[in-house]
C-alpha cells in the first residue's frame, strides 16, 4: 500500500531539532499515528488505550518509562494524561535531548490543559486533520478526507456508521456524562442540518428536548474532539451592528454528508445542503493549510445586522485580510461578487485578496477578475495560493 505523504510531516521534523516533546492533537482516524511512524520509524510505539499498559503506566509510571529506549511515541494520550508528570522529570534531566517523547491525542481540549500544566516550552504542540486537497486529489465533498474512507470509498457508509458509535462509545462517554446515547445521535444529524448557519442552541434544543446548556456542553465536546468547526464572527469597528453569534460546520464534508443521507454525487449535485456543505468544505480546507504548516488556526466570518454577509475572512500573515466569498456553482457571474465589493468598503486597504471561489468545471475557466478586484478561483486554485504553490 502506498502512504500519501502528509504536509505536516516537514514541520514534525523541524520541531523535532528544537523540542524534546512533541504533541499531535486531531480527530480520530485523521492519520496522526501513521504519520508519526513513518516520519519517525526507529521510534518504540506504545497504544495507551490497551487496558494492560494502561494499568501498568498507571501502578508503576516511573518504572515503565525506565523500561523505554526514546525516542518514544505514545498513542492516545489522553487516557493517562499523568504520564506527562513523568516525562517532564525525565525531559528537565536531559533537556538538550531532542524529539525524544512523542504524544498523539484526539482530545485536544484536555489535553491542552495537560501540557499547559505539566509541558509548557518542553512540548510542541501540532495539529493534524483529514486529508486536504493540496495532499491528495481523492478529497472530495461527498467523501471528505478521512483516510480509510478515500483508501475504501465503497465502504463509506459502513466506515461512517462505525466511526460515528466509536466515537459515541469511547470519546463523549470519556468527556462528559452523556446518558442518553440516542438523543446525542440525533443532534449530530440535526446539526448536519444547520451545517453553515448561524449557531442557534434554542432552535437545536427544542425539537430534542434537551436544555440550552445541555446543548452547549455537546457542542463543545464535537469541537474539542475535532468533530466541527465554528467560525467567529470578525469584529472590527465598521460604525455598524454586526452579528455576533458564530458559525458552525462539520469538519469533515464526507461525515456532514453521511449525516444528511446523501449517498452518491447525483444526490449531492440535487440537495439542497450543496451550497452550505461546499462552504463548510472551503472551510476545512483554508483550516487545514493553517495547520499543515504548523500555524494556529484563524478563520473568521463577517455579517451585518443590515444584511451584508461574507462567508470567510482569512488573516494572512504580513499580507492583510482576505475575505473569501464560496459558490458551489461552476458557473460564475459578477453578481456573485457583490458582497466582496461591498465589504471592501468597509474594510479598505485591509483587504489585500477579494476571492470568489467556486467548484472545479470540467472546462477550462480562466482566473480573471469578474468584477473590480475580484478573483474568481476554483477551490483547488484557492488551496494552492494558501499553501503557497
Amino acid at each position: 500500500m502506498v502512504l500519501t505523504p502528509r504536509k505536516l510531516a516537514g514541520v514534525l521534523e523541524k520541531a523535532a531539532r528544537h523540542y524534546p516533546a512533541l504533541v499531535v492533537t486531531g480527530p480520530r482516524r485523521a492519520g496522526k499515528t501513521t504519520l508519526f511512524r513513518r516520519t519517525f520509524p526507529r521510534a518504540e510505539y506504545i497504544l495507551l488505550e490497551d487496558p494492560d499498559i494502561q494499568a501498568r503506566v498507571r501502578s508503576d509510571p516511573r518504572a515503565f518509562l525506565e523500561g523505554l529506549r526514546p525516542p518514544v511515541i505514545f498513542d492516545e494520550i489522553q487516557n493517562v494524561p499523568e504520564l506527562f508528570d513523568y516525562v517532564r522529570t525525565l525531559i528537565d534531566a536531559k533537556p538538550r535531548r531532542m524529539g525524544q517523547w512523542l504524544f498523539t491525542g484526539s482530545q485536544e481540549a484536555p489535553l491542552m490543559q495537560g501540557i499547559t500544566e505539566s509541558m509548557a516550552g518542553r512540548a510542541a504542540i501540532l495539529q493534524l486533520l483529514p486529508f486536504s486537497l493540496s495532499e491528495t486529489p481523492k478529497v472530495s465533498l461527498l467523501y471528505g478526507g478521512f483516510p480509510e474512507v478515500l483508501a475504501r470509498p465503497k465502504a463509506r457508509a459502513l466506515w461512517f456508521s462505525s466511526y460515528l458509535q466509536t466515537y459515541l462509545e469511547r470519546d463523549v462517554r470519556a468527556i462528559a456524562n452523556v446518558r442518553d446515547l440516542v438523543t446525542f445521535r440525533r443532534f449530530l444529524s440535526l446539526l448536519a442540518s444547520r451545517h453553515g448557519q448561524v449557531l442557534n442552541k434554542t432552535d437545536l434544543a427544542a425539537p430534542l428536548g434537551v436544555s440550552v446548556p445541555t446543548i452547549g456542553e455537546w457542542l463543545h465536546i464535537l469541537e474539542m474532539t475535532g468533530q466541527v468547526i465554528v467560525v467567529p464572527p470578525y469584529f472590527e469597528n465598521f460604525g455598524k451592528r454586526l452579528i455576533k453569534s458564530s458559525k458552525v460546520y462539520w469538519a469533515d464534508s464526507g461525515m456532514a454528508c453521511y449525516l444528511l443521507g446523501i449517498t452518491s454525487q447525483s444526490e449531492l449535485e440535487r440537495s439542497p445542503f450543496l451550497g452550505a456543505l461546499f462552504e463548510g468544505f472551503v472551510a476545512a480546507e483554508i483550516l487545514k493549510s493553517q495547520v499543515n504548516r504548523g500555524e494556529r488556526k484563524e478563520l473568521y466570518f463577517f455579517r451585518d445586522q443590515q444584511g451584508l454577509e461574507v462567508d470567510f475572512l482569512i488573516p494572512r500573515p504580513n499580507a492583510g485580510l482576505w475575505p473569501v466569498e464560496a459558490k458551489a456553482s461552476k458557473t460564475v457571474r459578477p453578481a456573485m461578487a457583490a458582497p466582496l465589493v461591498s465589504l471592501q468598503k468597509a474594510l479598505g486597504d485591509r483587504a489585500k485578496r477579494l476571492i470568489l471561489v467556486h467548484r472545479k468545471s470540467d472546462a477550462s475557466v480562466s482566473t480573471t477578475a469578474i468584477a473590480p478586484g475580484v478573483e474568481a478561483l476554483d477551490v483547488e486554485q484557492l488551496v494552492a495560493d494558501l499553501v503557497g504553490r
